[in-house]
């Protein structure tokens, strides 16, 4: 009923929101997509799409189709690798920034061990500099970690940058020192707040150390204090207060993707290619 080939277009323009961005990253012509997300309509009977001149969105329809379409479409690559006699096997060490990890991430990580299931995917959360040691040891295959915006080789997924995040009643007093709460360190995030607020000359003192982004944010909420993190994973209940206070730029960061040269490259680079190219942003 549903052809893969219309799925695929559609699900592209989910995720872009465009038809030019879908289009390209695809590798087809737009008329081509727009073609695709017609049929599909045409064959559901809904309208899944709803665009104008100024922007694209999905209808509740297309939000549901979108979940029909990845498990459709998770399913036939999975009969296609199986039957063509490639259906991939191994072992794969994946280690991911915390942070990273509540975002769309594990939706993509599910989608990956749907269309791989003889792929055994073991999952390491912590600190993108523990987890980059533990890569050099050969304790990992592969980690996707926040990096200073083109310090470190490998496969940039997302470029962000840092923003101090704060609650609505957040009050800095610019002759008291600032109040930080950061993992512990090291911590890339820890070291480019302190360091910019002690180039632009403001005191700072940590008010909470926690080891999870969940402490982080509760922290934040809570008021104890202000954080540094990407801007794209800022919650919606919480406020970036950089300009708000004149509060130092802490700098741009990359999103990567960091393999190790003497593990299973056809298996490192399955998961690469399902993680590169994709938005990540914090759901809700």
């Amino acid at each position: 009923m549903f052809e893969p080939a219309q799925l695929r277009s559609f699900l592209a323009v989910a995720e872009t929101l465009s038809f030019t961005r879908a289009a390209e990253r695809l590798g087809l012509a737009q008329p081509t997509v727009s073609q695709h997300v017609r049929k599909l309509e045409t064959a559901a009977k809904r309208v899944l799409v709803a665009r104008d001149t100024r922007d694209v969105r999905l209808t509740d329809n297309g939000d549901a189709m979108a979940g029909f379409a990845r498990s459709i479409l998770s399913a036939h690559d999975a009969a296609a690798r199986y039957f063509s006699g490639s259906a991939m096997r191994g072992r794969l060490r994946f280690g991911t920034a915390d942070d990273l990890a509540i975002t769309g991430l594990p939706r993509i990580l599910r989608e990956f061990r749907q269309v791989y299931p003889q792929i055994n995917l073991e999952l390491t959360v912590g600190q993108s500099t523990q987890l980059y040691k533990r890569l050099n040891a050969g304790q990992l295959d592969l980690v996707f970690v926040k990096w200073v915006a083109g310090a470190k080789d490998g496969t940039v997924v997302q470029q962000d940058s840092f923003a101090w995040v704060g609650v609505e009643q957040t009050s800095l007093d610019p002759a008291e020192p600032v109040p930080l709460i950061a993992y512990p360190s090291p911590s890339l995030s820890r070291k480019l707040a302190i360091d910019a607020l002690e180039s632009a000359g403001r005191t700072w003192r940590i008010t909470c150390t926690t080891r999870q982004i969940s402490g982080v944010l509760a922290a934040v909420r809570a008021g104890i204090g202000v954080a540094v993190m990407p801007s794209s994973l800022v919650p919606d209940d919480l406020l970036i207060i950089t300009r708000r206070f004149e509060l130092p730029p802490v700098g741009d960061v990359d999103f990567t993707l960091i393999r190790n040269p003497l593990a299973n490259t056809e298996v490192i680079e399955a998961l690469t290619q399902t993680i590169a190219g994709r938005t990540l942003k914090r759901p809700g």
